[in-house]
């Protein structure tokens, strides 16, 4: 807890077995709530989170990346947090900056804060391929220049948000697949939330989670459909639930009966 504000970790997982301990235990003791969604895992990523002492739900189905993070935020708003922060159980991200991240949304300055692998200049020393950085330059500069704001990255799987954005974005409306992370930041400067970065390691290896060339390169098509539509609905060439405080929010009933608890 920081400045009275309850912390939940969410962390959508999908055979995440091998790194999911080292994951909960570099988790501060400031947490409040720790929530893991297994998305249909072949693994026993469900099993070692219930025996780590995490509020464990499993999907009936493989959704998807973008679903199972709506379950997060739909379980972790249940379980009354403030401020919660999505952490890949991966470890490709370090959670020992959950408690830094969390104070910035505790201070009332940010909704949302993501963790950025370019600042600071540590993304290729981190092992991030080649490739995978110069997409991520060119788009991020692409949608500063349309979005009308000023990122060092918008890719980054480690965030924070305060319970209203949470509650405010129409989060239901937005893709099942990667592609969410990005529309989730598009929604938020749509919204007139006030977005922070922090400079954060990651690390490459063989058991973290990444997607390969083609879902690469479909990721990058998807990003640019994000801002054109961004930016056709502003201009109100085109209207989108995705972009309208009347969408489908994450605390409304939907796709109750497809998350069970264990």
């Amino acid at each position: 807890m920081i400045n009275g504000k309850r912390i939940a970790v969410v962390m959508p997982a999908y055979n995440a077995e091998k790194t999911l301990e080292m994951t909960v235990r570099e988790l501060s003791d400031l947490v409040d709530i720790k929530i893991l969604v297994d998305d249909s895992s072949k693994d026993q990523t469900a099993a070692m989170s219930k025996q780590l002492g995490v509020h464990t739900f499993v999907h009936d189905s493989n959704y998807g990346y973008g679903r199972n993070q709506q379950t997060c935020y739909r379980e972790a708003l249940a379980a009354g947090a403030d401020i919660v922060v999505m952490v890949h159980p991966d470890y490709q991200y370090t959670p020992l900056l959950v408690p830094a991240m969390a104070g910035m949304i505790a201070s009332g300055v940010y909704d949302m804060v993501l963790a950025s692998r370019i600042l600071g200049g540590g993304a290729l020393r981190g092992g991030m391929p080649f490739y995978k950085y110069v997409f991520n330059r060119c788009l991020t500069a692409f949608q500063n220049l349309f979005l009308g704001v000023k990122l060092s990255e918008y890719h980054t799987g480690f965030r924070a948000f305060s319970r209203q954005l949470l509650e405010t974005l129409p989060i239901l409306e937005n893709s099942d697949d990667f592609v969410f992370d990005n529309q989730m930041i598009a929604q938020a400067v749509m919204f007139g939330f006030h977005i922070g970065e922090i400079s954060c390691p990651t690390k490459y290896f063989e058991e973290a989670s990444s997607i390969n060339f083609k879902r690469s390169v479909e990721y990058g098509i998807g990003v640019l459909g994000t801002t054109m539509s961004y930016v056709a609905h502003k201009m109100g060439v085109i209207h989108l639930a995705r972009f309208d405080a009347n969408g489908r929010k994450v605390d409304q009933e939907f796709y109750s009966e497809y998350a069970r608890r264990i």
